[in-house]
């Protein structure tokens, strides 16, 4: 316990326990990752409380799908064209319904749609469990339960960026966001490493089983122990249509511009960044760094960065959240000049270190600005403009860089991302916005 936080007196001890019950780690924690004081009241409050456990568990079952499913695929004998299938299979209709994941977000009680979008992923995790338990999984059948995931997951991620101002005071929107965030990076780094771990001792189908259950435990959180502020529609009015609310939703989205121009940074550095670096990332690591070994410790590295957040609330929060991104290209710059190995785990760091900074300001400024009842399908259209080109990306960074070379493709996006930022900064918009 840090001193000024020790009671003064015998008599006001139980009242210090009482308001903060577990003060010594949890001040810890929260000074470690960079959060001020006024962090603990936010972990103090039972609600908020509550939904992080719930969060956490529906995360860390996310992050281990990919690596279950992958080796699930590998161990009956699929080919990587196979494999290429199946992780597709969840991404596009993952994409197709964010729309429409958005206008049920605003239309109904987010907490629900929480619940049912992880019930959704449950039934689809234990689906893909059951399929691989035979030695002949139908490549069909795992297909259609892959894409009922990405659907699932399209109707959460709206309702959930919906969910948090309900949650927390307009001046806890930050250390909401910021810790939110500190969770996502944990799970990035955690996820996967359980998965790996369960898949080499107990196989493929028990990590997938786990997956479920971490969404089990996110429905009975969310469900029986959250407590939302949704505004119910009392006017009498008939309420307008889906198709309707989504033009709606667009019309303001376009009207914010620099929620616009974020958004098509966002997309152009998924293209020209970060879909390369994910494909020839590792094709430069094997070739130069010693193979997976290298490339794991990189990736462990990018989410522990993540951990160093930023508490305090910026006066210019577009400003240091333009700022900051312009380190998501250090580890291709890193890669493309064939640095130390020393060099390209620094780079990923503050690269993990630029990406959780800009997700809790990006994510207040959001939910600051834009009205309660349009959040989710904000958030929805920030998200299909924001990773609609990276397929694309994916697909064409092995060609290019085979006419080209690796470290030109990924020198290219280094360049653009240092552009995109100087733009970025440049327009007024941009530096006048404030923090409320």
């Amino acid at each position: 316990m840090h001193p000024r936080d020790k009671p003064r007196s015998t008599h006001s001890s139980s009242r210090c326990a009482r308001r903060i019950p577990c003060p010594g780690r949890s001040v810890l924690v929260v000074r470690l990752v960079g959060f001020d004081r006024n962090s603990l009241v936010l972990l103090q409050q039972r609600n908020f409380r509550i939904f992080a456990a719930g969060f956490a568990s529906s995360l860390l079952g996310a992050n281990m799908a990919a690596v279950a499913l992958t080796f699930a695929v590998l161990s009956r004998g699929g080919s990587l064209s196979d494999l290429s299938l199946v992780l597709a299979a969840r991404i596009l209709p993952l994409t197709l319904f964010l729309l429409g994941g958005g206008v049920i977000g605003d239309r109904f009680p987010r907490r629900y749609v929480l619940a049912v979008a992880d019930s959704l992923r449950l039934l689809g995790q234990f689906g893909l469990a059951a399929c691989f338990l035979f030695d002949q999984a139908p490549l069909a059948a795992v297909l259609a339960l892959c894409a009922f995931v990405g659907f699932s997951e399209a109707l959460f991620e709206p309702a959930f960026e919906g969910l948090v101002p309900e949650l927390a005071t307009t001046e806890q929107l930050h250390d909401a966001n910021a810790l939110l965030g500190l969770l996502r990076s944990a799970a990035a780094v955690g996820g996967p490493a359980i998965a790996g771990v369960l898949v080499a001792v107990a196989g493929p189908v028990s990590a997938l089983l786990v997956c479920a259950a971490g969404y089990g435990v996110s429905v009975t959180t969310v469900l029986l122990r959250v407590q939302d502020k949704h505004l119910q529609d009392t006017s009498g009015e008939r309420r307008p249509s889906m198709l309707r609310q989504l033009r709606q939703g667009w019309t303001l989205f376009r009207s914010q511009r620099w929620l616009w121009a974020i958004t098509l940074q966002f997309a152009m550095f998924n293209l020209l960044v970060w879909a390369p670096f994910l494909v020839l990332g590792p094709v430069q690591m094997q070739s130069h760094y010693g193979g997976g070994g290298a490339s794991g410790i990189v990736m462990a590295v990018y989410g522990v960065g993540g951990a160093a957040m930023l508490g305090r609330r910026p006066s210019r929060p577009l400003v240091l959240a333009t700022a900051v991104t312009i380190a998501w290209a250090a580890p291709s710059a890193a890669l493309a000049l064939r640095a130390q190995l020393a060099a390209v785990v620094v780079a990923a760091f503050l690269a993990g270190f630029g990406s959780t900074t800009f997700s809790a300001v990006f994510s207040t400024a959001v939910q600051q600005r834009v009205p309660a009842d349009a959040l989710s399908r904000i958030r929805s259209y920030v998200a299909l403009g924001a990773f609609s080109l990276g397929p694309l990306g994916l697909a064409a960074s092995g060609p290019v860089a085979e006419a080209t070379s690796i470290e030109t493709v990924l020198a290219i996006g280094v360049g653009w991302q240092v552009l995109a930022n100087g733009a970025l900064l440049a327009m007024p918009v941009i530096r006048r916005f404030r923090q409320l």
